[in-house]
């Protein structure tokens, strides 16, 4: 025999409600814009409340009518029992009803409200003379021999020619035989009124979804205009780089905490950049001074040797310690820069650790005493544990001894004290104007009073950055005594002891 392969399976058919339809609809869905979502949603909110509406109202009403219908039937009046012999009586109701005479006038004044008919158990059903209408029997209604007096049966049927009705069944007599009283109300009427009420109910919900989706466009533009605005505002951003637009807000809603929370990202996005191009307009006008000075000692120094006239060995040692004092400033001030480029959050930095404050003051007095030879330093400390980049504080408490340094006079006395987590450097030099200490933090801000002193502006900076990253704070202002010179407060957060 030969092996031959049996026919590739062709691959199932994809329902058309599975899977594939469902991801097609939520595309759909989150491809369209969010006003028009917002359309759709309310749309389709308002159709779900007014079909409920609608299908609850016509039912209760379906059943209000009916339930009066078969009230009416069961408190009617029943007629009085018939001779046998005045009924017209037929194996089934039909035969009854086409042997009727034909009449314009019957005895009973032409159709009635009601209809009836009896049904004996020997002669089938009878109708009486004139009737118009006959009722459909249901095997069931036999159980209606074993009624008492008094009871009846009510259920919904139907004419011989279509007609529904609710139909009333009670045992009476025709003659000497016992007999089903049958007793039926046409329920076309009631049908008719539903069948309009369904029309009425179904155009209203139509034109209410049709409104609530012209309401739910007004309402989601409306609702979305801060959106709009914020979005302007952040492509206009985007496209001109103008940070610290805002837009107005309104109310205390999401959109306006969205509008609020935007504007402060905005301001703070506006500070930073101008933070940023204060400190690179500050930092190019302190590097230029220092450069220009070396520029011109290296100029002169080539220019010695290009022409064959060499400066004089002191000349030539002085310009020399000029450049290396420069080297230094230099050094120094891009160490400041770099100190001071990091943002001005603690997350940025290295991880704090516990720092012993009394330890690092002390090691800063012992190099501040190397820059400051001929001073006097009078220290007392107590034991205080900090949480903090010990570093970056030792940095800050060095640049205070080096700011007290600086503006002591020759043979000074300069107290440090640590106290309860409160350390203080109070320097006897001139002292700062009072008009002069709202700036004594910013960066590159020199009095112009020391001018000529060296330094670039930015240690006090650096100390107020070390201390509000490590959650302290950090003053400087007159002597308490009201003596000569500054006073330096840094208060920072501990305890005596490492926690």
């Amino acid at each position: 025999m030969n092996n031959i392969p049996p026919p590739p399976l062709a691959p199932p058919l994809a329902s058309p409600r599975g899977p594939g339809r469902r991801q097609r609809v939520v595309h759909w869905y989150r491809s369209r814009t969010l006003r028009s979502r917002l359309t759709f949603l309310s749309a389709a909110a308002v159709a779900v409340a007014i079909a409920l509406s609608a299908l609850a109202c016509w039912f209760i009403v379906e059943k209000q009518l009916y339930d009066q219908v078969r009230t009416d039937l069961a408190n009617a009046t029943l007629p009085p029992p018939p001779r046998v012999p005045a009924l017209l009586c037929y194996p089934t109701p039909e035969q009854a009803l086409a042997a009727q005479p034909t009449s314009e006038s019957p005895e009973n004044g032409g159709a009635v409200a009601r209809d009836t008919q009896y049904v004996v158990a020997t002669a089938g059903v009878c109708l009486p003379p004139s009737a118009t209408k006959a009722i459909v029997v249901q095997p069931g209604d036999t159980t209606g021999f074993k009624l008492k007096n008094g009871e009846s049966i009510i259920r919904d049927g139907r004419f011989t020619d279509g007609t529904p009705a609710v139909v009333r069944i009670s045992l009476t007599r025709a003659g000497a035989r016992p007999a089903l009283l049958m007793v039926a109300t046409s329920t076309q009427p009631i049908e008719d009124s539903l069948q309009s009420l369904a029309i009425l109910l179904g155009s209203v919900a139509t034109g209410g979804i049709l409104l609530a989706a012209i309401a739910g466009r007004l309402v989601a533009r409306s609702a979305l205009k801060p959106v709009d605005r914020l979005t302007d505002a952040v492509e206009h951003i985007a496209r001109t780089e103008e940070v610290g637009t805002t837009i107005p807000v309104h109310g205390d809603d999401e959109i306006a905490r969205l509008s609020t929370s935007f504007n402060s990202m905005s301001t703070a996005l506006a500070n930073s950049r101008e933070r940023q191009t204060r400190l690179i307009a500050d930092a190019g006008h302190e590097l230029r001074t220092p450069l220009t000075s070396l520029r011109t000692n290296v100029d002169l120094l080539i220019r010695s040797d290009d022409t064959g006239r060499p400066l004089p060995a002191a000349t030539k040692t002085k310009l020399l310690g000029n450049m290396k004092a420069q080297m230094q400033e230099l050094t120094v001030l891009i160490g400041d820069l770099l100190q001071l480029s990091r943002p001005d959050t603690p997350k940025s930095g290295p991880a704090p650790t516990v720092v012993a404050l009394h330890e690092l003051a002390g090691r800063a007095v012992e190099r501040a005493k190397l820059r400051g030879p001929g001073l006097v330093f009078e220290t007392t400390t107590e034991p205080w544990y900090v949480h903090g980049d010990a570093a970056g504080l030792e940095r800050a408490v060095i640049n205070l001894l080096d700011n007290a340094v600086k503006y002591s006079p020759p043979g000074g006395t300069i107290d440090v004290r640590l106290r309860q987590g409160v350390l203080t450097v109070r320097d006897h030099g001139p002292g700062i104007p009072s008009d002069e200490l709202q700036y004594v933090f910013d960066r590159f801000w020199r009095s112009p009073s020391s001018r000529q002193l060296p330094g670039s502006g930015l240690g006090l900076s650096i100390v107020a950055q070390s201390v509000r990253e490590a959650g302290g704070e950090v003053t400087l202002g007159p002597a308490a005594d009201g003596g000569p010179g500054a006073l330096a407060t840094v208060r920072l957060p501990g305890g005596p002891a490492p926690e």
